[in-house]
């Protein structure tokens, strides 16, 4: 099972993302957040950062921002975060691939939710709901999408934290998780905010990955 470490801020923390295992590391880019990444790198920095596929997030942005900071980053991949419609999506996919989040309650509909926004996006990310945009660190109850068709490849985030391996494997056999692409983990290993407990992060990736793919 892939992983993708969200809100890094440290140089020598991104350097070792790729030796302990994880596939993505995610840089903030809502000047709000408490893990902006600009607040504690240049984009020249975070260019230069190689072993890793780098995951730009972002959060009601406008196209030209976007495109400006995959291309001073070298991003390989954007998230949006906020309210992006799916023309918004699809002018961002015109030029790199685009993952959708989704902040979910327990009575959403999942695939009317997901529905305008299937033919412009790559991939879909799966939240909880909660006030303001960016992750709440508050758990995701995964059992929502229990009976829904996702129809494309989709990150689980949502609070995520280092004992949740067994209920991770769990649903990963479920029929739902045929489409799970990866996990998605930031607050949970952390010190404070944007400073990760890489141990932590070390021992979780090595359990989950006895996880069926």
């Amino acid at each position: 099972m892939r992983v993708k470490v969200c809100g890094m801020t440290q140089i020598e923390q991104i350097e070792k993302l790729n030796s302990i295992g994880a596939t993505f590391a995610g840089f903030i880019f809502y000047p709000k957040s408490p893990r902006y990444v600009l607040r504690h790198l240049t984009t020249a920095q975070i260019k230069k950062q190689n072993d890793i596929n780098k995951v730009g997030v972002f959060v009601n942005a406008s196209v030209d921002h976007v495109l400006q900071m995959v291309d001073e980053c070298r991003l390989h991949m954007v998230q949006l975060h906020g309210d992006e419609s799916p023309k918004f999506c699809e002018k961002i996919a015109d030029y790199i691939s685009v993952v959708k989040a989704f902040r979910l309650s327990d009575n959403d509909h999942i695939e009317w939710t997901i529905r305008p926004y299937m033919s412009m996006c790559d991939m879909f990310l799966f939240d909880t709901e909660g006030a303001g945009y960016g992750g709440t660190g508050k758990k995701f109850n995964w059992d929502i999408l229990e009976g829904s068709v996702i129809g494309k490849p989709f990150f689980l985030s949502g609070g995520i934290e280092p004992g949740d391996t067994e209920q991770l494997k769990e649903f990963a056999r479920k029929p739902v998780a045929n489409a799970l692409f990866a996990v998605d983990i930031n607050s949970k290993f952390e010190t404070s905010a944007g400073i990760k407990d890489m141990n932590k992060i070390e021992k979780f990736i090595a359990e989950i990955r006895n996880s069926p793919e």
